[in-house]
């Protein structure tokens, strides 16, 4: 990176030929080389978004020179647009309140700002990163509130969008598949029959819960500490600015944000993303049963359970020819663990919210994010690469629903559950299924049996 540094009356500035931020993004990226993982860029644009909105409050409110405003709105909407991605260097692992990357965000737009007005990348005149792009702010409620605003948008655009494909998915293959009778299973053991329609009927309800439960969470993860600069009393901030900019902001996305009913719980505390990193670790764990589920009744074909077919996406193991995993099912259980280890990062991130401030906002909102672009991803893989291509064996579910001893249960309003349970235990010692011992008996005749599973 080709830099040089100069100074000036407010100390030194770094610019260059291909960087717009300065000084404080800099030691940013020297004292913190950790990871190279990137702050989530989803929130460096809410950043953004904050600021562009703010510089028009501030001009409305004379606060802001008309020119410095709109030099900062326009560097933010090239932002917003894509432009000057590379220009955001600071890991995630950076100070607690996530101050390197304000600042870098500052720095960049200010930088930018300049270079319109002057025709001069980067430095502090006229546009200043603290006195102008980020007046009536501090990372302190900027950072917190623009959190809140890239995971609520990232709910509302990827993640609910793609349970509801997932959810689709489900609901077709619960009516496809409702003629198709076959054993159920508690405790791994056979058990009363079932409709496989009503087994995805049942996973169809989990995520339509799951989307009731991401909802649930948009009213407090909608408020924003905006205008609480540096320990929530909102001191250097002017008293309509929050109110504006989160009207703006309303507008723009159409997403229930307001302002925090407190202040000083939505900066000291964490407790908005800790409770919707809950709802994703169930929303995975649902994923997980489900995907379990397929695998198991995949397995085989021939040696396991078999009562469906998943499309091949992947014919062939490297060892053992004309094998087919379940792929798509593996990947989802992978996801879910990442999520639930994703979790338990976020509850220890929620109780370092020591006295007015959390310091530990950054790697709290890289695994909310994380967990909700691994869940919007495997729910839409998981709908379009597996259940959607999905069928049943429906000769393999009627041989095993002949075999199953739990068919005797079928019995116990004419037999009662003791003589159903001795006819249970002779056709398994026998070989024989419940339908033909009971035949044998007169219990019931072949017209009587098929009616009664038909009736299921």
């Amino acid at each position: 990176m080709n830099k040089r540094r100069e100074e000036d009356s407010l100390g030194p500035v770094w610019v260059a030929g291909d960087v717009y931020y300065g000084s404080q993004t800099q030691r940013a990226v020297e004292n913190f080389p950790i990871s190279s993982t990137p702050f989530p860029h989803a929130v460096i644009l809410a950043m953004v978004r904050i600021k562009r909105l703010a510089a028009g409050v501030h001009q409305y409110l004379d606060l802001l020179p008309v020119e410095i405003a709109e030099a900062i709105v326009q560097a933010a909407q090239e932002v917003e647009s894509g432009a000057m991605g590379d220009q955001f260097p600071v890991d995630v692992y950076q100070t607690g309140s996530g101050t390197s990357s304000n600042m870098n965000v500052n720095e960049v737009l200010a930088g930018r700002a300049n270079e319109i007005l002057t025709g001069k990348r980067g430095g502090k005149h006229p546009v200043h990163p603290n006195d102008h792009v980020n007046l009536g702010q501090s990372s302190n409620d900027v950072v917190p509130s623009a959190v809140h605003i890239a995971c609520l948008m990232s709910l509302d655009d990827d993640l609910l969008p793609a349970l509801k494909i997932l959810h689709a998915s489900l609901e077709k293959q619960a009516k496809a598949l409702q003629p198709v009778l076959k054993t159920g299973r508690t405790h791994f053991m056979d058990a009363l029959p079932v409709r496989m329609g009503q087994e995805f009927g049942g996973y169809a309800r989990q995520v339509e819960l799951a989307m009731e439960r991401i909802q649930g969470v948009y009213p407090r993860l909608g408020e924003l500490a905006l205008g609480g600069t540096g320990v929530g009393t909102g001191l250097n901030a002017h008293p309509d600015m929050a109110r504006r900019v989160v009207r703006k902001l309303v507008n723009e996305t159409g997403l229930p944000f307001t302002r925090a009913r407190s202040r000083f719980e939505a900066m000291g505390a964490r407790d908005a993303l800790v409770e919707l990193s809950g709802v994703l670790k169930t929303i995975a764990v649902g994923l997980m049963k489900i995907a379990s589920d397929i695998r198991l009744m995949a397995s085989g074909p021939r040696c396991g359970i078999g009562e469906i077919r998943l499309p091949a996406l992947q014919p062939g193991s490297s060892f053992m020819p004309g094998k087919v995993n379940p792929v798509i099912p593996e990947s989802v259980l992978q996801v879910g663990a990442r999520v639930i280890g994703n979790d338990a990062t976020a509850a220890v991130c929620g109780h370092m919210g020591s006295l007015e401030l959390n310091t530990m906002i950054p790697v709290l909102a890289h695994c909310v994010l994380e967990s909700i672009k691994l869940l919007a991803s495997s729910s839409r893989v998981f709908a379009e690469k597996c259940i959607d291509g999905l069928e049943a064996d429906e000769i393999r579910c009627r041989d095993m629903l002949d075999q199953s001893t739990g068919l005797a249960t079928l019995l116990v309003p004419d037999m009662g559950y003791d003589k159903a349970a001795e006819l249970a235990r002779e056709a398994h010692e026998s070989g024989k299924t419940v339908r033909e011992l009971a035949m044998e008996k007169g219990l019931l005749s072949a017209r009587e049996w098929k009616d009664l599973l038909e009736g299921l």
